[in-house]
């Protein structure tokens, strides 16, 4: 399975959905059953969701559900006993437990679309994954590597006092490609308590510029593994993201052309559905009616 044919089974199921429950066992059943280079296919273009994929869909919503599960299964590729979190709000994604060491940890999987420019810190939810820890040892988020803040940004600060991993698709990317596996001998705490151990090393001053590139360099002391090898991980990603990026463009390129042949009525229509006007009509005129039948009861 890659990218592209998890891409059309995710439109494929959808088409055929009833009801509002999301058909996500099946690509639950397809993921877990993934070998590690189908898994790693996968990953590197994770963080990414399609501009076909429209806003708030219901492939979107399984597309996120999709991410999730992608981020279960590489922490069992870690060698953790992994799954999703079932609870739809109030919680983080995923929940991991060491099966030699003992720790628990949450995780979230973010994916944003290329074309969306401005985020800020609530996009990343920072605190939010310290109040979903709960009881476990570790929080986790993550997101696209090149998606995180290249200006000043909260988060990074956020990280360092509620001890949250700043983590990437990449990372796991670049762990399960070189076989890390957590063994008895081998634990992978220290790996998702990096924003702890920076804490007394990174000042406030210095959070922006130091804070990824000391978190990589730790890591990649923990592993034993050269920076030539992520640094060619992340090469490779720009590779994958600027292909990506081309092909959405083309998308979209393709889109501008199919609506400069749409007819006056048809541009119309094509207005009227995007704007949302007759949802929002009914709206208000909804709450309209039940302020008057509660006016009808008053005496």
């Amino acid at each position: 399975m890659n990218f592209d044919s998890l891409c059309k089974m995710i439109f494929d199921l959808c088409r055929k959905k009833s009801g509002n429950k999301l058909p996500d066992k099946e690509i639950e059943s397809k993921i877990f059953a993934l070998s590690k280079n189908e898994l790693c296919s996968l990953i590197i273009d994770a963080g990414s969701i399609p501009e076909s994929i429209s806003h708030d869909s219901s492939e979107e919503k399984l597309f996120t559900k999709m991410t999730e599960i992608l981020l279960a299964k590489s922490f069992q590729e870690l060698g953790l006993k992994a799954e999703t979190i079932k609870k739809r709000s109030g919680c983080a994604d995923v929940i991991a437990k060491s099966v030699f060491h003992n720790y628990t940890l949450v995780a979230d999987a973010k994916a944003f679309r290329l074309s969306r420019t401005a985020k800020n810190q609530k996009d990343f939810k920072v605190e939010a994954m310290d109040q979903w820890r709960k009881d476990n040892d570790y929080a986790v988020l993550v997101c696209p590597y090149f998606q995180y803040p290249k200006q000043t940004s909260q988060i990074f600060e956020q990280a360092i006092t509620r001890n949250v991993l700043l983590f990437s698709w990449e990372h796991l990317y670049f762990m399960i490609s070189n076989n890390i596996l957590e063994t008895e001998d081998f634990n992978l705490s220290s790996i998702w308590n990096q924003s702890k151990l920076l804490a007394p090393s990174i000042t406030a001053d210095k959070l922006q510029n130091n804070f990824i590139n000391t978190q990589n360099a730790n890591i990649l002391k923990l592993l034993k593994l050269p920076d030539s090898k992520f640094a060619s991980t992340l090469l490779e990603s720009k590779r994958v993201m600027v292909n990506r990026s081309s092909r959405e463009i083309d998308y979209w390129n393709n889109k501008l052309l199919e609506i400069r042949k749409y007819s006056r009525t048809k541009a119309i229509e094509e207005l009227v559905a995007a704007l949302k006007i007759n949802e929002k009509i009914k709206a208000i005129q909804a709450y309209s009616d039940s302020l008057n039948e509660d006016c009808d009861g008053i005496k």
